[in-house]
């Protein structure tokens, strides 16, 4: 038997097929085309000419073998087409967010290559760019309100404010359970508003003279006290004010009545040295040491 060589349905050479008796085989070629590249190739196979099936090209005639041609193809632009991009992260967790991908209008120009053009150049429906997402209620949190003002006014001293567990949209408050509690935010902190001023003698009003006539003394009070108040030992002794000084109170003029008991008066002490220095002439004298000085 031999091995009929045949090329686009030509006959050639008949050749003795070694060892497969009564089979022949030729050559065809078939037109393929690569995609995205433009070009269409042939490709030459070798195939059996009682039933048209592909058998090793060792069977043909390897001089026979025609070449592989190719020649462009679809030379015309490419439609326009939407590239659509991956969707971003959702810009919330809960409580509706948004998320949004790249959508763009392009033309491919080459196997690995493309344009982008304006909206208007694809004709179908635009895809959209954002959608909501994570519509779900968030749990509630912790709102903090404003911190108070530091106490004590100076020196060490906290800071407090409220803690609430509210919803997501502020508008409710629930117990304090309904919240994670290794989340709460602290509600007192450690705070100093400088070193305080040491303590200082207060004085009061002066009191009455203790004479109503004459030189007497008055009395006052003198604390040593804390910034806040409190009673302190700690004040200078050497910047301690007077608690007592000389005061004079203005005499009567006017004669003592003969009906009137005369007598010293009894908070003046001095009365033995008003006679002892005769100091009874005054009239001032006479009036607070009468008794002492009648007679004198």
């Amino acid at each position: 038997m031999f091995c009929h060589l045949c090329w686009s349905g030509h006959q050639c050479n008949s050749l003795p097929l070694a060892g497969r008796a009564g089979q022949l085989a030729f050559f065809k070629a078939n037109t393929i085309a690569a995609a995205w590249t433009g070009v269409q190739k042939q490709e030459v196979v070798c195939k059996r000419l009682d039933d048209n099936s592909v058998v090793q090209n060792n069977y043909c005639d390897p001089d026979s073998k025609p070449p592989e041609n190719q020649r462009a193809c679809n030379t015309e632009p490419c439609p326009p087409e939407w590239f659509i991009g991956d969707w971003s992260e959702c810009s919330k967790t809960c409580d509706g967010g948004m998320r949004s991908r790249t959508v763009l209008c392009i033309r491919k120009i080459g196997p690995s290559e493309e344009e982008t053009l304006d909206n208007t150049n694809c004709l179908t429906h635009r895809p959209i760019e954002k959608e909501p997402c994570n519509n779900q209620s968030c749990p509630p949190q912790w709102v903090a309100l404003d911190w108070s003002e530091c106490t004590p006014k100076c020196g060490p001293g906290f800071k407090h404010r409220i803690v609430l567990c509210k919803s997501s949209d502020l508008l409710k408050t629930f117990p304090a359970a309904q919240c994670q509690e290794e989340s709460k935010p602290p509600v007192r902190i450690r705070c100093s508003l400088g070193r305080c001023p040491p303590p200082r003698w207060v004085t009061g009003d002066w009191g009455q003279c203790s004479a109503q006539c004459g030189l007497g003394q008055q009395m006052r009070t003198v604390q040593c006290l804390s910034y806040t108040g409190q009673a302190s030992s700690e004040c200078p002794e050497t910047l301690r004010p007077p608690s007592m000084q000389q005061c004079e109170s203005k005499c009567d003029s006017t004669p003592i009545s003969n009906t009137e008991e005369c007598k010293d008066v009894n908070k003046v002490a001095y009365c033995p040295l008003v006679l002892k220095f005769k100091f009874c002439s005054r009239a001032y004298f006479r009036q607070m040491c009468c008794k002492t000085c009648q007679g004198h």
